[in-house]
Parts: structure tokens; C-alpha cells; sequence
């Protein structure tokens, strides 16, 4: 009889996995590349260059700007780090844990199939568990096995500490790698340093789940809101006009916020909703960031 994690990520092979080998045909294993260690040349610097790659020395003795270029891995390790805050529970239907984890089992399987290594970093403020970066089913199995088991019960109010979280993930992703940072990123903005500093390393892709009713809250009526992290309570009329247009447009301020720190950081950032099909959501994912990379 197969275990429930193994029931899971059978079905994601077959309703996702597979749907992506043809949409994709193989895209996900070249969109991402990893960058060797191995210098090979020198070139003139041109504006679609990653700065970080300019040699500073060369470019001092020639009065005039150059890159180093490096011959490229074939294999990448590729690092989930996975929000597993109170905020993260919230939403109808699949919630945003449950889509964290089938987006996690999937990238993660997508990446193994071509012999790349994954790893992964399940975060809260209270329990931190590292899995090691290994490639195979296998370990994708065991993955999805410490995605899916329930952890013990925790009465934590702190809002998540994104930075802390991020600073785990670069003392534990050594090597120049692939990095994807999966949140809904509520919270403070002072994750923004930490961020650039991972990405200074990694090329890092974050990715943010939000569900529909945080970004347009239905109309209910008079009804009890409660933050799942800091557990503060608000009694909002939800069918006032006025308390809508207020909500909207903090909502827009904050999702602009977020995005140009992202940007400022040097992540590429992508926006998931639970409530759309994960397949067409990879797949602009891997379009989007193949056109950056271009």
C-alpha cells in the first residue's frame, strides 16, 4: 500500500510533471543554468551583462569595461526555501501551504529528471529542518515525505522573520547555485539586504503565494478578522465602500512595495495565486525568466 507522500507525488507527476515535459520540451532544464567556476575569456562589458562579472582589474588597466566568462555547469543544485509560517495556512480551498508544497514536489522533480540536485530549507521562527541537496525520486520522495508530516503543535504570534530565514538559506546554499525563495513575504521589509546578498551569489527566484481574498477581500458583511501571526483582531464591515477602497489601496501599496524591493535585490520575482493551474503557472515562470536571461 503506497504512503500518502508517495500517493502525492505520483499524481503531481501525472497531472503536472508530465503536462510540463510537453509545454516546456525540456525549457525548465536550460532557463535556469547554473554558472561554472571555471573562468574561460574575457569580453567587453555590454549593458545585458551581470555586473557581478565584471573584472575590475582588467578593467582598470584598459580604462574600459570587462566580463569574465565562465564555462557553464551542466548541472545545477537548486535550493526550495520554503515558508512554513501561520501566515502561509491562510486561504479557501488547496491554502497556501498546500500549494507551497505541490509547487515545491514539482520543481523539485522537474529538476532531478535532468540529474540536478535539490535541496531544501523548511523555515518558521520556531523549527528549521535542512534537507540536503541530492538528486533522484527517491529523494524527491523523501521530500515530499517532510513536506506532507505534520510537526508539532506551536502557539507562535511573531510575524515570520524573512530576513533570518534568508540568512539561513545563504550560510546553507555554499556553492553558486539556483536558489527559489517561496513565501507570501508578510511581514516587514527589512528582508530586503538579506535578499540582495543571496542573490549577489545565487541567481535567486521569489516567488510569492497569495490567495485571492488577500488581495480582494469578498464582501461578507460584518465578520471578525484576525492576523494568523500576530494574533490581532479587527472587526471590519466588509461591505463598506469606503473600508474597501482603504483595504485596496494599502494591498496596492504593499504589492508594490514588495516588488520593487525584489527588484532592487536582483531576484526574479513571480506572483502565484491558489487558485491557478500550477502548470500554466511554471510554464510563464520559465517564459518570463528565459526572456530575462535573453
Amino acid at each position: 500500500m503506497t504512503s500518502p507522500p508517495d500517493r502525492l507525488l505520483r499524481r503531481l507527476e501525472w497531472q503536472v510533471v508530465r503536462r510540463l515535459d510537453g509545454r516546456l520540451q525540456g525549457a525548465y532544464r536550460t532557463v535556469f543554468r547554473g554558472t561554472g567556476i571555471d573562468f574561460a575569456d574575457l569580453r567587453g562589458y555590454t549593458p545585458e551583462d551581470d555586473v557581478r562579472h565584471i573584472d575590475w582589474n582588467v578593467t582598470a588597466r584598459l580604462d574600459e569595461p570587462y566580463v569574465r566568462q565562465y564555462t557553464e555547469d551542466r548541472e545545477v543544485t537548486a535550493w526550495l526555501v520554503l515558508d512554513r509560517s501561520a501566515s502561509m495556512r491562510f486561504g479557501v480551498g488547496a491554502g497556501k501551504a498546500s500549494v507551497v508544497t505541490e509547487l515545491a514536489v514539482c520543481l523539485a522533480r522537474l529538476f532531478t529528471q535532468g540529474g540536478n540536485r535539490v535541496g531544501a530549507i523548511l523555515y518558521d521562527n520556531q523549527v528549521q529542518r535542512v534537507v540536503p541537496a541530492r538528486t533522484g525520486r527517491t529523494h524527491v520522495l523523501h521530500l515530499t515525505h517532510e513536506l506532507t508530516k505534520d510537526g508539532p503543535a506551536r502557539d507562535d504570534r511573531r510575524p515570520t522573520d524573512l530576513a533570518a530565514m534568508l540568512h539561513l538559506a545563504a550560510a546553507t546554499a555554499r556553492r553558486r547555485g539556483l536558489v527559489f525563495v517561496i513565501s507570501d513575504f508578510i511581514g516587514e521589509l527589512d528582508w530586503e539586504p538579506a535578499l540582495t546578498r543571496l542573490a549577489l551569489r545565487h541567481e535567486v527566484v521569489a516567488i510569492r503565494v497569495v490567495d485571492p481574498a488577500e488581495l480582494d477581500l469578498p464582501d461578507l458583511g460584518l465578520v471578525l478578522v484576525e492576523d494568523a501571526e500576530t494574533g490581532e483582531q479587527l472587526l471590519a464591515d466588509t461591505s463598506d465602500p469606503l473600508f474597501r477602497r482603504r483595504l485596496r489601496a494599502e494591498v496596492d501599496a504593499r504589492e508594490f512595495a514588495v516588488t520593487g524591493a525584489m527588484r532592487r535585490a536582483g531576484a526574479v520575482d513571480h506572483r502565484l495565486g491558489t487558485d491557478q493551474d500550477l502548470v500554466g503557472a511554471l510554464v510563464d515562470m520559465a517564459q518570463r525568466s528565459k526572456r530575462r536571461r535573453a
